[in-house]
């Protein structure tokens, strides 16, 4: 019989695929997960409208600046 029954569970824990031996690796699966998460959230109407209103912006500045251009 074996004296030391934490060696053994340790050693079959080393053996089991499924369990990461770096901490950082369960980190950065959780950290993924996370992030594929927030990734499929759609963009508020908040964003969507000030994007909107910064090309609105853009725009009417190069036209404005084309015009000044032809002047």
């Amino acid at each position: 019989m074996n004296d030391k029954p934490d060696e053994n569970a340790r050693d079959s824990a080393l053996d089991t695929p499924h369990i990461p031996l770096d901490p950082n690796s369960e980190i950065g699966s959780r950290l993924k997960a996370f992030y594929s998460a927030v990734q499929e959230e759609p963009i508020p109407d908040r964003f969507l409208d000030l994007l909107q209103k910064l090309d609105e912006s853009e725009q009417n500045s190069q036209s404005g600046s084309s015009r000044q251009g032809q002047e």
